[in-house]
């Protein structure tokens, strides 16, 4: 459910292969790619429904709980208004990609592997309209761009040291990993096997980010998928892993690097770390006054999760969510949220009871309540209580 379906709870207590071509066509059409995409997903214990409780400022044992009116709901990237991609190849085109890289810390070579499947897959499946935002999601959430370990992309694509199945486990500690997946996209047998290719050509490799993105990019457009359509995101990503964890964490990673890509300037790097704070602490449930595990707790109230968010970006937020509002300068009315903006909810003049963190695309990651876990969603809904947006990375 969405923030503004009810009023959700808050605490009262003081997360060198690809062809230059290549490059500009995957990135244009990136810059590009379908907007409106709706995608429906919640996280909550054993994944269950869970009516969410009514606004609160008392501890769990005094909530009590209203139906949910509508399923939570979550926008996948969205075109941009204008695109700041050079349209000419060459070297300024080079240096596009290379700055954006490094301003989303993704890997260049990593960056190069995504770019060569979303082509390859615009011209093999143009009604699929797969987007690089969603492939190199997959690869951050799967293994950091073939970092985990300590590893790497190396020159020639693959992996420094070839990567076995990681382990991702759930809130409640349960292994959600793919039996045998391996590779930097986490590939699983099945979706090897069927969608295994070299990218541009050669012995398919598993372990080289030029091949899984391009057989990660067919599983995702396979049986006529439209990745514009909510459904079909959905569904595409899930044939690569559905567990909610990680379809929420591949969301929100892919709605900030749309958000950043579309952008001419580089993003507030303390914004950005608080973002990728919030989009990693995913999956951990709502605990009324949590500040998340750094501090001895199981997971995060609304409140908790940004102040730790920002305190791992270098600042000092006060403990609530109305305390934050009155403390963190607003972004004018009517104006739209940047990334990592604070988005508050309730009434400034008597109590400001919800915050969630801002990644772009109209999503934001929140500590939604009671029975739910840390995930993504629509900032705004109808009737919702929205109170503004306020910006601690001014």
């Amino acid at each position: 459910m969405t923030v503004g379906d009810q009023p959700p709870a808050e605490d009262d207590r003081a997360a060198p292969r690809p062809r230059r071509r290549a490059l500009i066509v995957a990135l244009v059409a990136a810059m590009l790619a379908a907007g409106g995409l709706v995608v429906a997903l919640r996280i909550a214990p054993a994944d269950q429904r869970v009516s969410p409780a009514a606004a609160t400022d008392l501890p769990p044992q005094a909530a009590t709980t209203t139906p949910p009116p509508s399923s939570e709901a979550g926008t996948a990237p969205a075109a941009p208004r204008k695109t700041a991609v050079p349209e000419e190849s060459g070297p300024r085109f080079e240096a596009w990609v290379d700055e954006v890289a490094g301003w989303l810390d993704i890997p260049r070579r990593a960056m190069h592997g995504y770019a060569a499947a979303t082509v390859q897959l615009a011209e093999e499946r143009p009604g699929c309209h797969l987007s690089w935002v969603t492939v190199a999601g997959v690869g951050k959430t799967a293994t950091d761009h073939g970092r985990t370990g300590g590893g790497k992309v190396t020159g020639d694509g693959t992996v420094s040291a070839p990567i076995g199945t990681v382990e991702l486990r759930d809130f409640a500690g349960d292994v959600i990993s793919v039996p045998g997946a391996a590779g930097p996209m986490q590939l699983s047998p099945a979706v090897w096997q069927r969608w295994r290719a070299s990218a541009p050509d050669g012995e398919p490799n598993v372990q080289d980010i030029d091949d899984a993105a391009l057989a990660a990019g067919r599983a995702l457009c396979a049986d006529g998928r439209d990745l514009a359509d909510g459904d079909d995101w959905l569904a595409g990503v899930s044939a690569l892993h559905e567990a909610p964890l990680f379809l929420h964490r591949v969301l929100a990673t892919a709605n900030v690097y749309g958000t950043v890509g579309q952008s001419e300037e580089p993003p507030n790097k303390a914004a950005l770390t608080a973002v990728a704070f919030a989009i990693d602490k995913i999956g951990l449930p709502y605990v009324w006054g949590g500040n998340g595990l750094e501090k001895g707790d199981v997971g995060f109230d609304c409140s908790g999760l940004t102040t730790a968010a920002y305190a791992h970006a270098g600042i000092e937020l006060l403990r609530t969510a109305h305390w934050q509002y009155g403390s963190v300068p607003l972004v004018p009315a009517g104006a739209e949220p940047k990334l990592g903006d604070l988005i508050f909810y309730g009434d400034p003049a008597t109590k400001i009871h919800h915050v969630g963190i801002y990644v772009g695309n109209q999503q934001m990651v929140d500590a939604p309540t009671f029975g739910q876990a840390v995930q993504v969603h629509n900032y705004r809904s109808p009737g919702d209580d929205y109170a503004g947006a306020g910006r601690p990375a001014s």
